[in-house]
């Protein structure tokens, strides 16, 4: 517990200051990793999930009791008073008993990567009075304005429930059908039905919910008169099968999986009359273009974006609510591919249609075809549009998320006062900024009203027991973001120690940020005796659209060589690194990095830790993989290029492999076949198989272990030396600035 108060349903409590409550939390565990396990990566207790009521008095959020209870509960924060209250919290809505999960809610948990239970998701109406949610796949609606909650009969299990803005109905996922239930008792009944059981209405297909960020799968039009729904036929898409080889017994979960060239599901929408009069399907080009990447509806039109198999072109269609006829509104092409950009398209309130251009070294904010934007600062993501006020979070200097707002009345002007990553939401003039920073532990949420501060959102995470020491700078010729982190015990003079590159590496992942907290496990094992490096190259987000599109053809090429600049550059820079003992430990792309530099520059990296790792590209989704690659029937060379299995006989250094059983999104097969192909090369190796275990590693007892399991591995390989205490998972040292 953190000794903060803890409130019931609808009791108010008052919010604080300006010093948030994360640092003041007492700490129940000893050692960072129990405690970065036992509080789920220092997620637990953090406000989050901030939706503002369309009059800007209201906001709603989600956060957990306390640092280490994984039960999500939902919150109004009253903004004229500063003061917040809890309106739902699962164990009363439940009593004692356990979640009950449906297979459709695991699955949304984890391409969200969602790894609390309780209220994980919610919908409110336009005004932002009441808000809908699943708890256990019963449907739930809650009155923010008196905290009042009530379970709607509905047909479980609910997956992604929606209110209609006037919040009259709710619409929902249930067994493959949509569904609509009305708040006044008029019942619950079925939109639309599967056809068969590959069919599915109002849920996202694989590809969309991994790999293009849409997790929505219908959408209300703004009078509650229609629902626009997508329906997924995945009969074309492959089978595989996730089997648990620790329980025999137990059947294997078929998936379908699209892998790279393979065939991806058949996605079609349509505008479904939420009274039952009828529906219409969206008549678009879906052969040349079968992605559907997002759909508004806008004041004035019905905007959906769709994308060619390619990625070279992308379309935003404006279609006819009741004819399904589409015409085309703003059409990109790129000959690479054409990057989503998460928030947009968006409208302001008059219409003008929000959208973003890459020019060069740019990806600028467009307003009605007008650039926004000056060259060089980084449009990351539209936050969301209050009125004629566009948000949105961009970066100058890529370790560096500013939030920033624009209108035609006000201009371009920063709203993120101080360095640091940032993010917000806005309504009704009220803007909530969430803010990290090296300057202090954890994040930050300032709501302020009109230009002024309103009050803060307390965080109740616990405060890490070592606080990381981290140096920012730019490696070589091409300025890599980079990040060093040296024992906290460690004086300059006194002896060589080992080097650990740490790192991601490759696009959608940016780790070198100024955010104290994303350097805990760096620092951890630093303290372990490792000078820790960490850096961001060609690929990583924030940098603008050429670099991200450098890669283009070679998913590991480049990104090893500027692993090994940065490497080169530290050592210049700290004359304690030991380049003879260097190794290099990464999860997923970051797994698929580290085994690929003790392959393939085993000159440079003398072990690694490659934890569920894409080793054969082949293996990996259409959507994702195509990007960078092409398709791999034009362009078999670059798969073969980026995989790692031709590479097995040259493995001469130790290496680790880490795989969850259940993984379905980087399936165990990939580390499998990696080793069986080490194996037949008489290539010893280390394998580390974890029953139950999907991509995530979320399992308490698990993710302690994973990062001593590492460490004693790399401590072995490389000799690594530090203080006892340290060894043993202890604090260590502190810095208390």
């Amino acid at each position: 517990m953190t000794g903060l108060p803890v409130a019931m349903p609808g009791q108010v409590m008052p919010g604080w200051g300006s010093e948030p409550a994360v640092e003041g939390a007492s700490v129940m565990s000893s050692g960072l990793p129990r405690q970065y396990a036992r509080t789920r990566r220092f997620s637990l207790g953090v406000p989050h999930a901030f939706t503002v009521a369309e009059d800007g008095e209201r906001v709603a959020f989600l956060r957990s009791r306390d640092g280490e209870d994984p039960v999500t509960c939902l919150w109004a924060f009253d903004v004229p008073a500063g003061a917040e209250r809890l309106i739902a919290d699962p164990a009363v809505l439940l009593g004692a008993g356990p979640e009950d999960l449906s297979p459709g809610e695991l699955t949304r948990r984890e391409r969200v990567r969602e790894v609390a239970t309780g209220v994980t998701g919610y919908a409110t109406d336009r005004a932002g009075r009441r808000a809908v949610f699943a708890v256990s796949g019963r449907l739930w609606i809650a009155d923010l304005d008196t905290g009042r909650t009530r379970e709607l009969p509905a047909t479980a299990p609910a997956v992604g429930p929606q209110l209609d803005p006037a919040g009259s109905a709710v619409a929902y996922a249930a067994g493959g059908s949509l569904r609509v239930a009305g708040l006044d008792g008029s019942g619950d009944r079925e939109l639309a039905g599967p056809e068969r059981p590959q069919v599915s209405y109002g849920l996202a297909e694989h590809v969309a919910a991994e790999s293009m960020g849409r997790h929505q799968g219908f959408w209300w039009s703004p009078d509650g008169s229609r629902v626009l729904a997508a329906r997924v036929d995945t009969t074309p898409v492959q089978r595989w099968y996730i089997a648990d080889p620790s329980d025999p017994g137990r059947r294997p979960a078929e998936i379908a999986y699209p892998r790279a060239g393979t065939a991806n599901a058949d996605v079609s929408l349509w505008i479904i009359d939420a009274h039952g009069s009828g529906r219409v399907v969206v008549d678009w080009d879906r052969a040349g273009f079968e992605y559907v990447v997002a759909a508004v509806w806008a004041p004035a039109e019905l905007a959906i974006v769709v994308q060619s198999r390619d990625q070279k072109t992308m379309r935003v269609l404006a279609a006819d609510p009741l004819t399904g006829a589409t015409r085309v509104r703003h059409e990109d092409t790129d000959p690479y591919w054409v990057q989503i950009v998460p928030g947009v398209p968006a409208y302001t309130r008059g219409g003008a249609f929000v959208w973003t251009a890459d020019s060069g070294q740019t990806r600028h904010l467009l307003i009605d075809d007008e650039v926004i934007t000056p060259p060089g600062l980084q449009v990351r993501e539209v936050c969301g549009v209050d009125g004629e006020t566009v948000l949105f979070a961009a970066s100058a200097e890529p370790t560096d998320i500013g939030l920033w707002a624009y209108s035609a009345a006000g201009g371009l002007r920063q709203i993120s006062g101080v360095p640091g990553v940032h993010y917000g939401v806005r309504g009704g003039g009220t803007t909530v900024i969430v803010s990290e920073s090296l300057e202090h532990h954890g994040a930050r949420v300032m709501v302020r009203r009109d230009g002024e501060s309103a009050g803060f959102i307390g965080s109740l995470a616990q405060a890490p027991v070592l606080t990381p020491r981290a140096e920012l700078w730019r490696a070589g010729q091409r300025e890599l973001r980079t990040a060093v982190l040296l024992p906290s015990w460690h004086q300059p003079g006194t002896g060589r120690l080992p080097v650990l590159m740490d790192p991601y590496g490759g696009p959608a992942g940016q780790r070198v940020l100024a955010a104290r907290d994303g350097y805990l496990v760096s620092q951890w094992f630093a303290d372990q005796g490792f000078a820790v490096v960490v850096a961001d190259g060609r690929g990583t987000p924030g940098r603008g659209p050429a670099w991200e599109r450098e890669i283009y053809g070679d998913r590991g090429s480049l990104a090893l060589e500027d692993q090994v600049t940065a490497l080169q550059a530290a050592a210049e820079r700290y004359p304690d690194l030991d380049l003879d003992r260097v190794g290099i430990r990464g999860w997923s792309f970051g797994g698929y990095l580290a085994a690929l530099a003790v392959l393939r520059r085993p000159d440079v990296f003398h072990a690694a830790v490659a934890g569920a790792p894409v080793t054969d590209q082949r293996l990996y989704d259409t959507h994702w993989n195509e990007r960078f690659l092409g398709h791999p029937d034009d362009n078999p060379e670059a798969y073969d290029r980026s995989s790692l299995l031709a590479d097995a006989a040259t493995l001469r250094r130790p290496l680790m492999l880490i795989h969850g059983l259940a993984d379905d999104n980087v399936v165990v097969a990939h580390t499998l076949r990696l080793s069986s192909a080490l194996a037949a090369a008489g290539r010893p190796h280390t394998v580390l198989l974890l029953p139950g275990v999907t991509h995530l590693a979320a399992q308490p007892e698990i993710a302690e272990h994973l990062l001593t399991l590492q460490a004693g591995f790399l401590t072995q390989a490389l000799g690594a030396h530090q203080p006892a205490v340290l060894s043993q998972g202890g604090p260590g040292p502190r810095q208390t600035n």
